[in-house]
């Protein structure tokens, strides 16, 4: 059996990869692949629909929020968040969280007069903590608040919503959407690349708050345009299709599944194990906060980083691929999303504690 760890783009469902093959070269019955179908056929329409609806009903999304399937991934959003919901003069709070939150700040600083950076990282005796609530410096008069809940390169996590902030909020789940339950009434914008929790690269989730598509605005390609496309059912161009359909075969699994609720009972049993194990180990270690940690991407360091090279060839002699960390930190990643079974970690703890038991 072969588990994939990658970070993104990610493990999908073996049933939605199954039922795709099966379907690639006759969809409906209608003899054609979903990629040959005008996006515009109402076959194709009733399809892209339903996953709309299924998408809703997920996440309990309010009828006043639209539900937008968009081009360019989570990095598309960093730029189409402030040109949508910010005037070129605008201030807007962004909480700097790690590597994403980073990216994010750096296209916003593009297209709004000022970015004010509320807080971040801190080290603790404990390991990286995100600063206190009660020592950001939020603005006065900010458009939004951006946060990244979830940030997969360092594996921190905010599991708190940010009750105090005033502004309008903005997540970027691309690597949480779907993995627990949350309130989608608390947010302004929520976003997501698809190629984690969803579905293919290059594809996108957008949840906008009506309220927002009818705020002072600066000029926007119509691409990125949130009302343009929420207008035109997120169809104003031709739409990924492929990637739309995937997606509705996800969230069609995740229903089969028992949905969102289910999905959070399973994702926190699989971090606590892993994490569990790397606790009680003296062989490798995690350098983030317990109550920080991310239950979508677990990183974790060997005690010998002259092992690294070794604990990776014999890992992926037993299916297990896609740990190595992220290049800018280094060490092992095990990114264990929604499509990632609970027999997935147990064979990686498996793997862990023999490694260990040879080489410590």
């Amino acid at each position: 059996m072969i588990y994939n760890f990658s970070a993104g783009p990610a493990m999908l469902p073996a049933a939605v990869l199954k039922r795709a093959q099966e379907e690639l070269l006759d969809w409906q019955g209608l003899g054609i692949s979903v990629m040959e179908i005008s996006h515009r056929d109402p076959a194709y329409v009733r399809m892209a629909r339903q996953a709309e609806q299924d998408l809703r009903e997920l996440m309990s999304v309010p009828d006043d929020y639209h539900v937008l399937f968009l081009h360019g991934g989570g990095r598309g959003q960093f730029a189409a968040v402030p040109q949508n919901i910010a005037t070129s003069s605008a201030t807007v709070d962004y909480l700097d969280s790690g590597i994403w939150s980073g990216y994010a700040i750096r296209e916003a600083e593009k297209f709004v007069g000022r970015v004010n950076v509320v807080g971040g990282r801190v080290q603790t005796e404990q390991g990286t903590a995100i600063a206190p609530f009660e020592q950001w410096q939020l603005s006065d008069d900010a458009a939004y608040f951006h946060y990244c809940p979830n940030e997969t390169v360092d594996g921190i996590a905010l599991h708190q919503l940010p009750t105090q902030v005033t502004a309008p909020i903005v997540a970027d789940m691309s690597s949480n959407i779907l993995s627990e339950p949350l309130d989608v009434s608390r947010f302004g914008v929520i976003y997501a690349g698809a190629q984690k929790n969803i579905g293919p690269s290059g594809f996108a989730i957008a949840i906008v708050k009506q309220s927002l598509l009818t705020q002072p605005q600066q000029q926007v390609s119509t691409i990125m345009d949130y009302a343009a496309q929420a207008a035109d059912g997120s169809m104003y161009n031709t739409p990924n299709t492929f990637a739309w359909y995937l997606s509705g075969l996800v969230f069609q699994w995740l229903k089969e599944q028992g949905g969102v609720a289910e999905m959070g009972r399973i994702n926190a049993a699989k971090a606590a194990l892993l994490y569990d194990f790397i606790d009680k180990s003296e062989f490798y270690q995690n350098r983030i906060h317990p109550d920080f940690r991310s239950r979508m991407n677990v990183p974790f360091q060997l005690i010998n980083e002259q092992l690294d090279a070794e604990f990776l060839r014999q890992a992926e002699q037993q299916g297990l691929m896609g740990l190595k960390g992220h290049r800018f930190v280094g060490g092992m990643r095990a990114s264990i999303y929604n499509a990632m079974p609970l027999a997935g970690v147990q064979t990686l703890v498996e793997f862990m504690q023999h490694f260990a038991e040879k080489n410590g």
